[in-house]
């Protein structure tokens, strides 16, 4: 008798892919709305949603229909031509967001590259040579690539690789003072900031915080980089989750959610910087991809006030059940982007083990369980989640 496929595919993958993951069991196979299934047959709810990118859960109808249609009329062209959906998409997300312009990549990763390489030409065009340091937040997270591993401010990512990139500095989080003391060395080209720290473990940051962190960049002419890799495209209950405080960046980095399972990245770049990149400056082979961008369109479309409101309904019942469960010590983050913590001896990862073996899959952030569900998930899947919770913390 031959061998499930699972374990067949498990011996392929651990033969002769790099042994970089410390992956989960199940092979998945196939998924519907917030319902994925894996090879043995086995039906799981999914409050991970590929890490915030499948925004509209497995196989939405419309998103399948956009993606196919392109696929069968172009799947790429390169940058040397214009495209129908790339075009249509830079219009929608500038319109949506009161930016002025779009560049195109394919990660969260390559999106931060991006903005450093624009805050620092945008730096030395206005002020000369050695104003080039990007300036991040202690605990925050910006990518795997070299420089964007360099922006991030956790002492954990700072292995393996040395040299890191120079012309990096870090400061506490939600510490005005510390925030303008380090602008007024004279020496930075940018903040960069996540509004909610999502790998640093689901951490909003303070409203007036990010208000000032904005007077302050205009101060001292200092590009404020939104890093929403993960907190945008309606993640947090708002398109962006810089609406939340009233305040517009010079330049927003976008993925994971936009391409609704697709891989799409994006940089936008308000007026203060709108022509700072030029041609030759920077490129993408695969950015603007046709197929992708047909896929961010679809999206969009799906996003609007209504849609958004009930992703801060189900955000707000989805953090009053977190909270009500035994051995909740706190809840964390925004919309449909939440952290919990657990009382003391309690494990995230083990919490995430024994979902799993219930039929429920959940992530980690730290020493958190973190929740990112689809943007559609239903009110049933929300409670079936919590009961699973429950049963698991009540054992």
């Amino acid at each position: 008798m031959s061998a499930p496929l699972s374990d067949h595919i498990r011996q392929l993958d651990q033969q002769y892919s790099a042994a970089t993951y410390a992956r989960f069991a199940p092979v998945l196979v196939r998924g519907e709305g917030c319902t994925v299934w894996d090879a043995d047959g086995h039906a799981y709810t999914d409050f991970t949603s590929g890490i915030g990118v499948n925004s509209l859960g497995f196989a939405d109808p419309a998103w399948v229909a956009a993606i196919a249609a392109q696929a069968g009329k172009l799947a790429h062209t390169s940058n040397l031509f214009y495209s129908v959906p790339a075009a249509e998409l830079a219009q929608s997300l500038c319109e949506k967001s009161g930016l002025a312009r779009v560049f195109f990549c394919n990660s969260g990763a390559e999106a931060n590259e991006c903005a450093i390489k624009a805050a620092r030409k945008y730096s030395r065009d206005r002020h000369g040579a050695g104003r080039h340091t990007i300036l991040t937040l202690q605990n925050s997270f910006h990518g795997r690539t070299l420089a964007a591993l360099s922006a991030t401010g956790q002492d954990v990512f700072h292995q393996h690789f040395f040299p890191f990139v120079e012309g990096f500095a870090y400061v506490p989080a939600n510490d005005t003072a510390a925030l303008e003391a380090r602008l007024a060395q004279n020496d930075i080209a940018a903040l960069m900031l996540e509004p909610v720290q999502g790998e640093g473990g689901v951490a909003a940051l303070d409203t007036g915080y990010l208000q000032a962190a904005r007077e302050l960049c205009r101060r001292y002419d200092v590009l404020l980089v939104a890093d929403e890799v993960q907190t945008g495209i309606g993640r947090s209950g708002r398109l962006f989750a810089f609406e939340h405080a009233g305040i517009v960046p010079d330049i927003v980095t976008l993925a994971k959610g936009l391409g609704g399972g697709l891989p799409v990245g994006a940089v936008l770049f308000g007026e203060r910087c709108a022509d700072t990149l030029g041609r030759g400056d920077h490129g993408s082979t695969f950015g603007g991809n046709p197929v992708c961008c047909a896929g961010a369109l679809a999206v969009l479309a799906r996003l609007d006030d209504a849609f958004l409101a009930d992703v801060t309904r189900k955000g707000e019942a989805l953090r009053q059940a977190l909270a009500a469960l035994p051995k909740v010590k706190s809840v964390s983050g925004l919309g449909l982007m939440l952290g919990v913590e657990f009382d003391d001896g309690i494990s995230a990862a083990d919490i995430v083990r024994q979902a799993q073996e219930k039929g429920v899959l959940f992530l980690t952030a730290k020493h958190k369980l973190r929740l990112l569900p689809p943007l559609i998930i239903s009110d049933d899947d929300i409670a079936r989640g919590i009961a699973v919770l429950r049963e698991i913390l009540s054992a």
